[in-house]
């Protein structure tokens, strides 16, 4: 039934009609945090399968907890 579902003016009326929505002033704007929405996405994707976590589970952010250095004996004279 669709064989040739996406040809060249499909493309151009999708990015008419995006113009007319949002603008042609918003569009460099949101295309720059789409790309660094992307950046972050992969950038975090990569981190996670050098972890070994690439199976769908998520891990907590490891905390540190640190105690105050017990206070020296008193001594009395």
């Amino acid at each position: 039934m669709l064989r040739n579902g996406l040809e060249p003016w499909h493309l151009l009326v999708v990015a008419v009609v995006v113009v007319l929505v949002f603008g042609s002033k918003k569009l460099p704007d949101t295309a720059r945090a789409l790309g660094r929405s992307m950046r972050i996405l992969k950038s975090e994707a990569r981190a996670m399968k050098d972890d070994g976590t690439a199976g769908g589970t998520v891990s907590e952010p490891q905390t540190t907890v640190t105690t105050a250095p017990a206070d020296p004996p008193v001594t009395t004279h």
